[in-house]
């Protein structure tokens, strides 16, 4: 088979991983089976006893991940349809999304100088908490590395996705709207996602703070890569 057409194989096969573990994840509904944590578990172990490279996987299934950027902006929609709860709480949402924007980018620079990692992780860290069209954008500015920067945004999605639920309870946080937001500033896109199966209104306020993260942290990264690095 020529290069394409194992490219073509591999984006059929990641596709019918997916679509096949969504069906296991309705039955089941374990957090393990979460089709953001199971389905690349099964990529991983595909490429890595398959013997095939990343460039090979990537060939085709690059689409995969041009389609991230018409998937976030569709987010708008249901926030569109609410406009009425973001009027009636935008100061909360906009304290919400300032702080949560500056405690991520310190805080990770911060543990990652702690823990005397190289530079050019530090500045792909720096935008780990907003999603990947977004971090890719502001990561620019700041000299991070594409591959880690993608990384790290997978990364932390799905492990807020994860604990999220739990630290709610810990902390004792019973409010949709504060669930909403913290899932959706912490780990956007796979937070957002969480969110809708909460309720619409926890999936609304999400969708808009990980939007409104996102272009804070876009227009913040030069401010940003000035002071930090």
């Amino acid at each position: 088979m020529t290069n394409f057409q194992l490219s073509v194989l591999y984006l059929l096969i990641t596709l019918g991983l997916y679509f096949a573990n969504k069906r296991l994840y309705r039955r089941f509904r374990k957090l393990p089976l979460m089709p953001l944590v199971f389905t690349p578990v099964l990529l991983v172990l595909l490429l890595v006893f398959g013997h095939i490279s990343y460039q090979n996987y990537m060939g085709e299934s690059h689409w995969l991940l041009w389609l991230l950027g018409p998937a976030t902006i569709a987010f708008a929609v249901p926030v569109y349809d609410n406009l009425a709860i973001i009027k009636r709480h935008w100061m909360s949402l906009s304290a919400g999304v300032v702080t949560a924007t500056l405690v991520a980018v310190t805080s990770s620079v911060w543990l990652a100088r702690l823990f005397t990692l190289p530079e050019a992780i530090q500045r792909s860290l720096a935008v780990r908490s907003v999603t990947t069209p977004f971090a890719l954008a502001a990561a620019k500015p700041l000299g991070g590395q594409p591959d880690l920067v993608a990384l790290f945004v997978v990364v932390t999605g799905v492990f807020g996705m994860a604990i999220g639920d739990m630290l709610f309870l810990r902390l004792s946080i019973r409010e949709g709207m504060a669930k909403g937001a913290g899932f959706g500033a912490a780990s956007h896109g796979a937070g957002t996602a969480r969110s809708y199966e909460l309720g619409q209104q926890e999936g609304v306020v999400a969708s808009l703070v990980m939007m409104l993260s996102g272009v804070a942290m876009v227009l913040a990264a030069p401010l940003a890569g000035w002071l930090l690095f």
